[in-house]
Order: C-alpha cells, then sequence, then structure tokens
C-alpha cells in the first residue's frame, strides 16, 4: 500500500491520495476491512506539520500527556460525587446499562473503546439504520436534532456535555486526550475521503475546534474536518488551553447539543 500525500495546509478539496486497497474481508463484529488495513499500512506522520520532528513538538507533546493525566485524575476525583449521581440518575430513569461502549477509533485508527453515560434507550444501535435518511450531518457523521432514540433526561444530559464525563477515564489511560479531533465510529472512518484521515494522525479528544465552534450546528462534514486539520496543522499547548477555556461557556450554553 503506497503512503497517503501529505496533506497540503491550504487544500480541503484535495483529490484522493495514490492509496491500493486490498480486497480484504473483516470478521463479522470487527471495523471494516478498509479501516483495519489503513491502521496498519498508511503513512500517519504524511499528515503532520514538518515541525512534528522537531525537539519542540516532542517536548510539547509529552507536556500535553502530563497535563492530560493530571487533570483527567483530579477531575475523576473532584467529580466523584456528580458521577454518582448521574449514573443513579441514569439507572432509575431508564431500562438498560449505565454506562455505554463507546467503540470508536483513536490515534492511527486503532480501535479503542471509551465510555459515555447512556442517553438513549437500550438498542439504539440496531435502531439508528432506520433513521439515517433523517441525518442532518452533510457527510459520514450521524446528527439528528430529535433523535427519537434519546431519552428525557439524556437529552439534558447531552445538551450539557455531562455524557461525555466518564471519557475522562480513557484519557488518564491514554486513549483519548482532552483536547482532540473527536473520534469517530469505524463505519464512518471508512466513508471518508482520503484527505480526512488525517483527523486521526493524532490522539481523539474530549473537546476539540469544533465542540467551540458550534458543534450540530455545523451540518457539513468538510467543515468539522477542516477545523480538525486547522487544529492538527496549528498545535500548541497555548492553542489546547485556549480550546478548553472555550469549552466551558460553550458547554454552559448548550449550543448545538443534541
Amino acid at each position: 500500500m503506497a503512503a497517503s500525500q501529505p496533506l497540503r495546509a491550504n487544500t480541503v478539496e484535495a483529490g484522493p491520495a495514490e492509496v491500493v486497497l486490498s480486497p480484504v474481508v473483516s470478521q463479522a463484529g470487527s471495523p471494516p476491512a478498509i479501516v483495519l488495513q489503513l491502521h496498519e499500512e498508511l503513512a500517519w506522520d504524511t499528515y503532520l506539520p514538518p515541525r512534528a520532528n522537531t525537539f519542540g513538538w516532542k517536548a510539547g507533546q509529552a507536556l500535553k500527556r502530563f497535563f492530560d493525566i493530571v487533570v483527567s485524575l483530579s477531575l475523576l476525583i473532584l467529580l466523584s460525587p456528580l458521577l454518582l449521581l448521574v449514573a443513579l440518575v441514569v439507572k432509575l430513569t431508564t431500562p438498560g446499562s449505565v454506562l455505554y461502549e463507546f467503540r470508536v477509533l483513536g490515534k492511527r485508527a486503532r480501535p479503542i473503546v471509551a465510555y459515555k453515560f447512556r442517553t438513549m434507550v437500550s438498542n439504539a444501535d440496531q435502531l439508528k439504520v432506520s433513521l439515517l435518511r433523517y441525518n442532518e450531518m452533510r457527510g459520514p457523521a450521524f446528527k439528528m436534532r430529535d433523535d427519537p432514540r434519546v431519552t428525557p433526561v439524556g437529552r439534558w444530559l447531552r445538551k450539557y456535555s455531562l455524557d461525555e464525563l466518564p471519557q475522562l477515564w480513557s484519557v488518564l489511560v491514554g486513549d483519548m486526550s482532552l483536547v482532540g479531533p473527536r473520534p469517530p465510529f469505524a463505519e464512518e472512518f471508512a466513508e471518508y475521503k482520503p484527505w480526512q484521515w488525517a483527523k486521526l494522525a493524532v490522539t481523539p479528544g474530549i473537546t476539540c475546534i469544533w465542540q467551540v465552534s458550534g458543534r450540530s450546528d455545523i451540518a457539513d462534514f468538510d467543515e468539522w474536518a477542516t477545523l480538525d486539520l486547522h487544529y492538527i496543522r496549528n498545535w500548541s499547548l497555548w492553542l489546547d488551553l485556549k480550546i478548553l477555556l472555550q469549552t466551558i461557556p460553550a458547554v454552559l450554553r448548550g449550543r448545538g447539543a443534541y
């Protein structure tokens, strides 16, 4: 499989990368074959800016990881009463498990399992197929403002992003970061355009530029992906801090959260 062409800073509608995909059939329940192949064979570093090879970038990434560990552990301890309260509310108001297994892709399309507080009916994944025609996002991601699968309590949890709090554990163990592109489902990633693969060249995060720029109010996936690529090209510890600070009012307003 030939390496993907490096991402061009000002190119969104770039031509397809020179990639040869093998006719591999994935096993039942595993990610699509193209996802497994890209995880193993794609030249992921070609999607990073040239400065990714410098000491400054590598030191910054090490500090980012240290910050992730300290903050996620501190928040898990400080917010433990809130986490227990939300878990109790979910358990008492809807049948099914408290947590939803968020089976998505991490850095370099590696399959990971994160967790959210469950905000939908227990068979939501099976019902998704019947709702695809109502998708309000142009592109592979699925977003529906009045999704009938969402429970009344779940709608409130989503509005203020309380359902995302269990992902702090994924940050602590290194599968996710506090800041980074949101992790996609494998089926969504399989439909990405080659230039959009770059979203997974870095560790995915709980919050990102998309989160503080309107979230689901951004109805075009190309625009969402462009924001993530802008983040990757311009990454710095200061940018992470700025996004974290902007996340607080964005969450409190609940804009675009559904």
